[in-house]
């Protein structure tokens, strides 16, 4: 399920806890047609490829910077950006890594 949108997701979580279409349409503003398809649809596989969940070159490469001890600062200079593409640079990839997120937050909360 993880491909499907927010909304179809949403959806189809209501259908199974056992909510009837009609209602499912008035709590997310559609008609129960419009909800019949969206739950049709939302087993059609997407033709998109998922998600990439590995580093890019440029997000392995900061982090292996920075866990050498290297600041924010030093590595954009060295990639002619600022320190704060740089810290969104890692967030991404500790993002893609399921790991902590800067800040200390856990990813998904």
């Amino acid at each position: 399920m993880h491909y499907l949108r927010p909304l179809e997701r949403r959806v189809l979580r209501m259908r199974d806890e056992g909510v009837e279409v009609a209602e499912i349409g008035c709590r997310i503003r559609k008609s129960p047609e419009g909800v019949q398809r969206i739950i049709e649809w939302s087993s059609i596989p997407r033709s998109r490829p998922p998600a990439r969940l590995r580093p890019s070159a440029i997000e392995r490469r900061v982090l292996a910077l920075l866990d050498s001890g290297e600041t924010h600062d030093e590595i954009g200079r060295r990639f002619r950006r600022g320190a704060d593409y740089i810290r969104q640079v890692e967030g991404f990839a500790h993002y893609r890594l399921g790991g902590e997120l800067p800040g200390g937050r856990r990813q998904g909360h």
